[in-house]
């Protein structure tokens, strides 16, 4: 039984009823796929074999090698919203695990610069392959009117809800 109501409150609306019933159907499907979203995204982490904090680590850390931007453990203390001693745990569980490299910072003698190994890289990447690609196919299979509408849909949503976190 609670399964079941953890399920269908992905699904419960905090807000009135939309006047339309054409947009229920839509307003569901977004609901639902945050639902998937979170689940998957979890089942992610599983597989990876990574605590949650050691999991968000190596994305921030795999985005800004993608981006060719440097990252320390500084750098991850504001983005995880850790304590400089939990950081260097998921840091050092990291290394131990042959997921992170760490190497002396260029100009500040103090500071290590982290990246990720290719095994970690690969960690992280395997375990996301299904769920990008769930969505690329099937964003791919929609017409090119549809896939507009879809972003501007979403868009839309998204731009309501950073323009609220901002107020």
């Amino acid at each position: 039984m609670p399964l079941n109501v953890v399920r269908h409150e992905a699904e419960h609306l905090y807000a009135r009823e939309p006047r339309r019933a054409s947009a229920l159907g839509a307003i569901q499907a977004v609901l639902r796929l945050h639902r998937a979203e979170e689940v998957s995204i979890e089942k992610v982490r599983k597989a990876s074999g990574l605590t949650k904090n050691e999991f968000h680590a190596m994305r921030y850390l795999l985005q800004a090698q993608r981006e060719q931007r440097e990252m320390g453990p500084k750098d991850l203390i504001v983005m995880l919203g850790l304590s400089s001693a939990s950081v260097t745990k998921v840091v050092d569980n990291l290394l131990e695990l042959g997921h992170l490299d760490r190497a002396p910072h260029k100009t500040d003698r103090r500071a290590w610069i982290l990246r990720p190994t290719e095994a970690g890289a690969n960690n992280i990447e395997e375990s996301y392959g299904n769920f990008h690609q769930s969505v690329v196919e099937a964003m791919e299979a929609l017409s090119p009117a549809d896939a507009a509408i879809v972003e501007k849909a979403i868009s839309t949503v998204i731009d309501r809800l950073e323009s609220a976190d901002r107020e």
